[in-house]
């Protein structure tokens, strides 16, 4: 019993370490599958939250539209604050110095019967208040205060509105001007600005104006002359603080006119650069002009003027009218003695005497146009019809002859986009001093426009409601700087209404009018004469006040 009994602790221990081995890979074991088991669990609830992801993924590209590649985006416009309302006043006519086949050009003085003016009209806001204004040099130097900046007033608590204006009349002109008001109750001033020209002697003899322009970086100019006699030398002003790089594009009769001469003309700032366009487009009698401008804004003109021998025959200061359209629409169009016109047409060196419609297509596609004329007693047919063919990227001219003479209203619509502009002309014998206008393509008149008017012998409002029916508001705003009873004229649609311009109202010298218009499209022009001359200038109305500013914001990288 003893020999079995003796060695069974010591196998017993064995036993024991034996089994302490074989517990100790167990545990591992164990833990490893506790470890697996979790991975598991960790796994099924990531796969859960993927899923439920995957579901809001799936919802929300049901709700959100799904990408695509063609999609067009809006150009967003974002508010910004009014700001100073600044308008370009050009130069007066001069004669310029050097060869003609030059591009710059100087000038020398003009005629010593010459006379020009400045009129600006500064419209108050709803309380009365006058904006701080002043006319000041291109350079930015102040020549004259309009009106000091307001004090802060309230508003009054109740009644019409209270208005008045800012006035400068028949201040002399000698070189580029700007007017400038800054903005009032929260909007741009309304400002309206104006040069006159008149000479009775020289080679620069007759009637020019031009409004006061607020400058833009994109502008289309109709209406120049490069042929023998005529003179056409553009001016571009640069007013901002930024240096301006300019590209002229130019078409002819024939197409587009190739110019290496035309592209990247700096115009620094606070300074004006003349351009003689004979030599940039030679002997071109129809000739219209692109202007682009990156940098800074500008201000273009076009001094025409024409010379038959040693007979003056008319200057004038061709502005920008609307922008490219498949409608566009001019009034002030006073067309003479449809007889007497052509046999004065008829001599040589008088062709461009016809009134005539420029059309301008910029585009490749060649414009199918159905033009038409509206006097005061409606609608005149012009004896070859009113459809017309402009051929694509040139310029055709339209004769506005074999109507009854008086005022007109053109309007020209085309299945493509153009530009038009119509001359009007004055004078009806060969040995006698002529003169002509160009009466630009118009914006239909809105709820306020501003219209300065100078001191002169023939002063009248034209307007024209091609289709419906509008009714026109004006009221006259005199030297003193008051409004006075506003009037109305209902216009029916294919009519134009002409109204004169007094001398005075209620005994002070009317220097302007606040025009606005309600009902269908209407639109407007101040026709200049000379009595007993041949002086014409006709200046379509601009647009009123822009209100709040906004600007274009791209999104982008």
């Amino acid at each position: 019993m003893s020999d079995n009994q003796g060695p069974a602790p010591e196998a017993s221990a064995e036993s024991r370490r034996r089994d302490q081995r074989k517990a100790v890979p167990k545990g591992r074991d164990q833990r490893k599958t506790a470890s697996k088991n979790k991975a598991v669990v960790l796994g099924a609830l990531s796969a859960t939250l993927l899923l439920a992801a995957g579901a809001g993924m799936v919802s929300a590209a049901s709700i959100l539209p799904a990408p695509s590649g063609n999609k067009s985006v809006d150009i967003a416009l974002a508010d910004v604050p009014a700001g100073r309302t600044t308008a370009v006043c050009p130069a007066p006519p001069r004669l310029p110095e050097g060869s003609a086949a030059g591009t710059d050009t100087q000038f020398s003085p003009v005629s010593r019967s010459a006379k020009s003016f400045l009129d600006a009209v500064v419209l108050s806001d709803a309380k009365g208040s006058v904006p701080g204004s002043n006319i000041a040099s291109l350079g930015g130097a102040p020549i004259a205060d309009i009106a000091k900046p307001p004090a802060n007033a309230q508003a009054p608590a109740s009644g019409p509105p209270v208005l008045n204006a800012g006035v400068v009349a028949q201040r002399p002109a000698a070189d580029v001007t700007v007017v400038g008001a800054d903005p009032v109750s929260g909007q741009r001033a309304a400002v309206a600005g104006l040069m006159s020209y008149t000479a009775s002697d020289g080679d620069l003899r007759g009637l020019a104006a031009a409004p006061c322009q607020q400058p833009v970086n994109d502008a289309w100019l109709l209406g120049a002359n490069t042929a023998l006699g005529r003179l056409a030398v553009l001016n571009i002003s640069n007013a901002s603080g930024t240096p301006a790089t300019v590209n002229l594009d130019l078409f002819g009769a024939h197409g587009q006119i190739q110019a290496p001469d035309s592209r990247g003309l700096l115009v620094s700032p606070g300074t004006t650069r003349s351009i003689n366009l004979a030599g940039l487009a030679p002997n071109e009698g129809q000739l219209s002009v692109h202007l682009r401008s990156s940098g800074g804004p500008v201000a273009g003109t076009i001094q025409q003027s024409v010379l038959r021998g040693l007979t003056a025959g008319g200057v004038e200061l061709i502005t920008p009218g609307a922008g490219s359209s498949d409608s566009q629409v001019m009034t002030g169009v006073d067309i003479q003695d449809p007889a007497a016109v052509k046999s004065l047409a008829d001599k040589p060196g008088f062709a461009d005497v016809v009134p005539a419609l420029q059309i301008t297509v910029p585009g490749p596609v060649d414009a199918v146009l159905d033009v038409r004329l509206f006097g005061p007693n409606g609608q005149r047919a012009l004896p070859g019809g009113g459809a017309v063919t402009a051929k694509a990227g040139s310029v055709t001219e339209v004769p506005l002859t074999g109507v009854p003479a008086g005022m007109y209203t053109v309007s020209a619509t085309s299945d493509v986009s153009f530009i038009a502009s119509a001359r009007v002309t004055r004078g009806l014998k060969a040995g006698d001093p002529l003169d002509f206008a160009w009466s630009p393509a118009a914006g239909r008149l809105g709820s306020q426009h501003v219209v300065a008017v100078p001191q002169g012998d023939s002063r009248s409002l034209s307007f024209g409601v091609p289709t419906g029916r509008a009714t026109v508001s004006y009221t006259p705003v005199t030297s003193d700087g008051k409004l006075h009873k506003t009037e109305s004229v209902d216009i029916a649609g294919g009519t134009t209404s002409v109204i004169a311009v007094p001398d005075k109202s209620d005994g002070a010298a009317v220097s302007g009018y606040v025009v606005s218009a309600a009902g269908d499209a209407a639109y407007g022009a101040l026709v200049l004469g000379q009595d007993g001359q041949s002086g014409v200038s006709v200046l379509a109305i601009q647009d009123g006040a822009a209100g709040h500013e906004k600007v274009q914001v791209n999104l982008g990288y």
